[in-house]
Order: structure tokens, then C-alpha cells, then sequence
């Protein structure tokens, strides 16, 4: 049976802190409805010290984001949307048109229609986050969305370069400098001078997400994506070193960043337990990967591959990093995950940044029921039917008729019955009858 070395804070305190969230949510959006642009800009100067005239930024703005980056900045950012941009088109490719047909004269399809306009939130409060931007404009145009907005708030008070420069480059039509639940509200709601788009996506802190969530139904959403979490699976094939910069490397990201190790030996799990204290007093983010550590960190050891395939299902976390003798057998039957992290030669930070795979994942037990953000989001498969024989029409409407009789759907059952009558070779009483 496992035994944890280090556990988490209790899931109330949790609770209690996520019902704060929904009423301060819940009356923010309220306001943003009632008041439009007048609520955006107190809200702005309110959390992010922020305030112009429109928060759309220029062309002459974004050309002066562009200055400020050296030209290896730029190729970088070149270097990592290539990846995104390549993986995403491959990922289109796959997603077929569909037309099939299913009876003599029943032709059945589907059409992968791309949504009309989408919001992107790009996180940039305690960190620029460009990489935001990459996974989910470029992912929205290769799907082929018409057009796409963004958000991200002010970095040290202005659009932060980085943020803008990846923004623009990846094909945003509209750039604004907004952050938090007034970001979320305006491209959702809508203002008098911001149009609203028909589904959000990106990640954020857990402000963020419970706007999405108390926003979705009027837009759609690509999934809850709240604090990062990341799992470590490891066994005595890697060391403390290793398992403790990689669950460090992601507790950085906030103070209620969950960060677990879960491992088959306790000499590795008391080596990564040392390993992050030493870390901790060197890494430049440690007051804010301390708090994660502290409040959200824990360490289980499980007596074999089989009980940490369990508790990971369980977990179902967004990061899970295999780092085992055999992570291919854990690829094999692990079900439950945002994205998978294959061997000691990959981390989730490449994941995040650079290697092509989308970083915006499901968090808090959603990838029991959904990966992460993907070319797929940004479509709607819509489906058709076309009946193209008299004979077909007849023979379906047959079916249709006496189906609506037993559920006692008079009118639905007419509606076949008309089309039996007219296309079939003898009538069809009203409601249907056996043949």
C-alpha cells in the first residue's frame, strides 16, 4: 500500500478558497455586463494599475514591441511557432471531411467547420508568458477561425514586448492589453468597443478559470484550465536531482501550484525531498515554488508500477512525467492525463515552450473527460443527410413512423408518413402501422 512522505494542504481549505473565487467572479462579470468599457478600465486600474483611452493596442504599438527584441528573440519565438504551427497543421490534416452512404440512396456526412471568432488569453502577470500565445492563436488559424482576439495584462506596467511580438506574429487580428476576470468578461460579454467571439481559450490563474466556467454555455470554452499541476512517475533508474528541479521547474508557476512525486523507491523519494531543499535556496523563483512546495507538494511511495498506474488514473494531472525503466508501458495504460512526458530525456518545460505538443491542458481532475487544447477545439463537426431516392425515403420513413408511435410523437410521425405517401408504393395511415 502507498504511504505518502508529504502530503498537500486538506481538500477544505481548498473548497473554501475556490468559493471566495466564485463570488468574487460572479460579481465581477456581473459589473462588466451592466457597465461595459466603464467597468473594464476601473477594473484594470484596479488589479493591474493600468488605464488608456482603448486597450486595443496600435500597429504602431505592436511595430514598437517588435524594436524592443533582439533579433535571437525573435528567431527564438520563430523557432518555438514553427514547432507549434507544424504539429497543429499535422494535427488538422488528420480531421477528415465525412460522406458515406449508409442505405441504397442514404447519403450521410460531416463537415469540420471552424468557429467564427475565438478569445485567447495570454497569463503574463508574474511572468510574460508568450508561450501562450503560440499555442493557441496559431493553433486557431491553422484551424482555419476567421477571427481571433487576444488578451494578456500589462507586464511592469506597459504590453509586455514578448507577449505582443508572439501575438502578432502568430496571426492575432486584434491585440489587447487586459489581464484577469476583465480580459476574460470583455471578450466573452463584450463592450461597446469589443465585440465578442464565440469561444475562449487559454490558461490562468484560478480567477481565470472560474470565469470560463461561469462564461460557458454563452461561449464555449476549450476546457478548465486552472493552476499547473505536474506529476512525477519515477523509480531508481533517475535521481533526486532530476525529480527535484523538474517538479520545482513547474511549482514556480504560482503558490497554489500542486507538484507531486510519486515513486516505487523510498531512497529516491527521500533523495528528491533533500535535493528540493538544496534547490530551494538557490532558485531565483524559490518564494514562489517555496509556497507551491509547502501548501501543494507531496511525495508517495506505492509498492509497485501497477499501484502508481492507479493513483496516477486517479490523480488524472495535467503534466505527467514518466521517468521509469519502462515509460512506454505506463504510455501503454495510463488513461487519465493532460499530456505525457516520455523518459528523462523530456521535461514539461519543453512541452510548455518549445517542442510542438499545445501546453494549455485540463487541470483538477478534467482529464478524466478531456485532453487539452488542440486544432479540434477551434472546429465544430456538424453533420448532414441527404436522401436521394424515393425508394430510400419510403423505407426510412416506414421505420421513422412506427418509432414515433411508440413514443407518441403524432407530429414527428407525420412527418414521415408524408414522405411514405408520396415516394412510397402504397399509403401509410397517420401515426404509422406495422407492415
Amino acid at each position: 500500500m502507498a504511504k505518502w512522505l508529504k502530503k498537500g494542504v486538506e481538500a477544505q481549505v481548498i473548497k473554501e478558497a475556490d468559493q471566495k473565487v466564485r463570488e468574487t467572479v460572479e460579481q465581477i462579470l456581473a459589473d462588466i455586463e451592466g457597465r461595459g468599457d466603464a467597468a473594464i478600465r476601473q477594473l484594470s486600474i484596479q488589479f493591474d494599475k493600468f488605464e488608456r483611452d482603448s486597450y486595443r493596442l496600435t500597429p504602431a504599438e505592436i511595430d514598437a514591441c517588435y524594436s524592443q527584441l533582439s533579433k535571437r528573440d525573435l528567431n527564438d519565438i520563430s523557432f518555438a511557432q514553427t514547432q507549434v504551427r507544424n504539429f497543429a497543421q499535422h494535427q488538422r490534416d488528420s480531421i477528415r471531411d465525412l460522406e458515406v452512404e449508409t442505405l441504397p440512396g442514404v447519403i450521410l456526412g460531416h463537415k469540420n467547420l471552424p468557429i467564427n471568432a475565438a478569445g485567447c488569453y495570454v497569463p503574463g502577470g508574474k511572468y510574460p508568458l508568450l508561450a501562450s500565445a503560440h499555442m493557441s492563436v496559431l493553433t486557431a488559424k491553422v484551424a482555419g477561425v476567421p477571427r481571433v482576439v487576444t488578451a494578456a495584462p500589462p507586464f511592469q506596467g506597459k504590453p509586455a514586448p514578448a507577449i505582443v511580438v508572439a501575438q502578432h506574429m502568430a496571426g492575432a487580428d486584434e491585440i489587447y492589453c487586459l489581464g484577469g476576470i476583465q480580459a476574460i468578461g470583455a471578450m466573452s460579454i463584450g463592450t461597446e468597443s469589443i465585440a465578442p467571439v464565440d469561444f475562449l481559450v487559454g490558461p490562468g490563474n484560478a480567477f481565470v478559470a472560474e470565469a470560463k466556467r461561469q462564461l460557458f454555455g454563452r461561449v464555449g470554452i476549450d476546457l478548465f484550465a486552472g493552476p499547473t499541476e505536474t506529476l512525477v512517475i519515477a523509480d531508481e533508474s533517475v535521481d533526486g536531482e532530476l525529480c527535484a528541479t523538474d517538479l520545482l521547474g513547474q511549482a514556480e508557476h504560482g503558490p497554489d501550484s500542486p507538484a507531486i512525486l510519486l515513486t516505487t523507491s523510498e531512497s529516491l523519494a527521500r533523495d528528491t525531498l533533500a535535493e528540493i531543499e538544496r534547490l530551494l535556496a538557490i532558485l531565483p523563483t524559490a518564494q514562489i515554488a517555496r509556497k507551491a512546495w509547502d501548501s501543494f507538494g507531496e511525495v508517495i511511495v506505492a509498492d509497485s508500477d501497477e499501484e502508481m498506474l492507479a493513483i496516477a488514473n486517479e490523480l488524472a494531472f495535467e503534466h505527467v512525467q514518466v521517468m521509469t525503466r519502462d515509460p512506454d508501458w505506463f504510455l501503454q495504460h495510463l488513461r487519465n492525463y493532460g499530456a505525457l512526458f516520455l523518459g528523462p530525456r523530456t521535461n514539461v518545460a519543453y512541452g510548455d515552450k518549445a517542442i510542438g505538443t499545445n501546453h494549455t491542458l485540463p487541470t483538477k481532475k478534467a482529464a478524466r473527460y478531456t485532453g487539452g487544447l488542440w486544432v479540434g477545439k477551434f472546429l465544430k463537426t456538424c453533420t448532414y443527410q441527404r436522401v436521394i431516392s424515393d425508394e430510400a425515403s419510403a423505407l426510412v420513413g416506414s421505420y421513422c413512423s412506427r418509432l414515433c408511435a411508440l413514443e407518441g410523437f403524432a407530429g414527428h410521425g407525420e412527418q414521415a408518413n408524408i414522405r411514405v405517401r408520396r415516394y412510397g408504393k402504397r399509403n401509410v395511415p397517420y401515426a404509422g402501422i406495422d407492415e
